[in-house]
């Protein structure tokens, strides 16, 4: 038997996405592990990529429906990382976004994995006694729950919100006189943890695939920085030397005045209200939390002052590869 195949084998769900491609490059970066990356297209250029570097490439799109195609693809695996695509969320009581992690996790279990670990957010019904409607968070949730139920180790992280939703879903605009104006989801003095998820899922997950027995039931957050809206302007006008200024997309009327796309779905638009009137209310992360936990094993992780020199980005609509079932922002 080569070195190689005794290498446990870790099958990464939602390989193109950004926590896929993160936790997949960690792992092999490693030399610790085999990758086996589930994917819509196994002819995208980003799965070409991770071949190349010594990923197995499977075709299991991450659809309800699918488990049995979902267990035979993580077969041989000793650990899987789950999570689920961007979800449009279903007027209630529809839970599209559960019944698929439920299924990705059952899949996991009947093909024999020893350790899950799900990329998981808090229960935002549970917090707030119902008062905010946030499914994004609390079918993640939920999920969660079933896997602890489940005869197997697991593991979870919850990544804070994303530095890239401005890039993708809430560029700013382009005045007249070349100045940007930034509407932002937040109000503009409220500190919120923020990471970017294509740099620090991976070596969250990787910390947890090494150290099994250290990581089994925890939660833990995965943050890059903790910073307000106003300082995310500042902090880009130091940055890209461009004139911008904040404005405030936080309550429904301000989202819908700079981004009337989103108007198209009601029910989008509840959770993208509900989603970060929770965060700003009750805390995005529950007290209990270790919120210095990600950057105590991951050093580097960008801050936002950093992701904008990395990228170089100034102010355009940007493109990370996000595959077709990302139809929807993805706040976190």
């Amino acid at each position: 038997m080569s070195l190689i195949s005794q290498k446990p084998l870790i099958t990464v769900a939602g390989a193109s996405s950004k926590q896929g491609r993160s936790v997949a490059s960690a792992l092999l970066a490693s030399g610790r592990y085999r990758v086996r990356a589930l994917t819509r297209r196994a002819e995208s250029a980003l799965m070409r990529q991770l071949a190349e570097r010594g990923a197995e490439i499977v075709v299991a799109p991450l659809e309800p429906g699918r488990q049995a195609e979902l267990a035979a693809a993580m077969r041989g695996s000793h650990g899987a990382f789950l999570m689920t695509p961007p979800t449009t969320p279903a007027p209630p009581p529809g839970q599209p976004e559960l019944a698929l992690g439920c299924e990705l996790a059952d899949a996991a279990h009947a093909a024999g994995v020893q350790h899950i670990v799900w990329s998981g957010l808090e229960n935002v019904e549970a917090r707030t006694g119902g008062a905010k409607w946030a499914p994004h968070f609390t079918e993640k949730a939920l999920v969660e729950a079933h896997i602890r139920s489940l005869p197997l180790r697991s593991s979870f992280i919850y990544l804070a919100f994303f530095y890239s939703n401005f890039l993708e879903y809430y560029v700013p605009r382009r005045e007249p006189d070349g100045s940007l104006t930034f509407a932002i989801y937040l109000p503009p003095d409220t500190p919120i943890p923020f990471v970017d998820p294509l740099t620090a899922a991976g070596p969250a997950v990787l910390e947890m695939f090494d150290h099994p027995e250290k990581y089994a039931g925890k939660a833990l957050p995965v943050i890059g920085e903790v910073l307000t809206a106003r300082q995310m302007v500042e902090t880009f006008v130091r940055v890209s030397g461009q004139k911008a200024r904040y404005a405030s997309a936080y309550t429904r009327e301000e989202l819908l005045r700079h981004f009337p796309a989103f108007g198209a779905n009601e029910y989008l638009v509840r959770e993208l209200v509900g989603m970060v009137e929770y965060a700003v209310e009750y805390g995005y992360y529950a007290p209990e939390r270790d919120v210095q936990w990600s950057r105590r094993i991951d050093p580097h992780a960008l801050t936002w002052e950093q992701f904008l020199q990395r990228s170089e980005w100034r102010g355009e609509l940007t493109s990370y590869g996000a595959p077709p079932e990302a139809a929807r922002p993805a706040l976190a």
